[in-house]
């Protein structure tokens, strides 16, 4: 019902920039909210950031706040995860969900997306 495909993800510096997209299909993919996810080698998938099906509110983990905005395009049906002042406990494979609920857990989001990896390093 909603297929989601991730990109923007690579290596880069501290304090460097990278920004994720993730594009939504699918006969229900307009239906629903989309969030980011992420987890790191040895660690149990965390929040990130979510954006309502219009955009309209959006929320951040206190880990990224101030650091990180995320947006969506309505008409390409794509969010976006724009990251900045990247830190080397940013380094994870961030994975885009959708879902009806936008104030579900972790395990309650029905679609994800194959994952892209992020890495922070000098």
């Amino acid at each position: 019902q909603v297929q989601l495909v991730e990109s923007g993800g690579g290596s880069v510096q501290p304090g460097g920039s990278l920004r994720l997209s993730c594009a939504a299909s699918g006969p229900t993919s307009r239906n629903n909210h989309l969030a980011w996810f992420r987890q790191a080698p040895g660690k149990e998938r965390a929040f990130v950031a979510k954006i309502t099906v219009s955009g309209g509110i959006t929320w951040l983990a206190d880990s990224v706040k101030g650091r990180f905005t995320i947006s969506r395009d309505n008409a390409d049906n794509t969010a976006y995860l724009q990251m900045d002042s990247l830190k080397p406990e940013d380094t994870a494979v961030y994975t885009c969900a959708a879902g009806p609920n936008f104030y579900a857990g972790p395990q309650n989001w029905p679609y994800w997306g194959q994952g892209t990896q992020v890495t922070v390093s000098s």
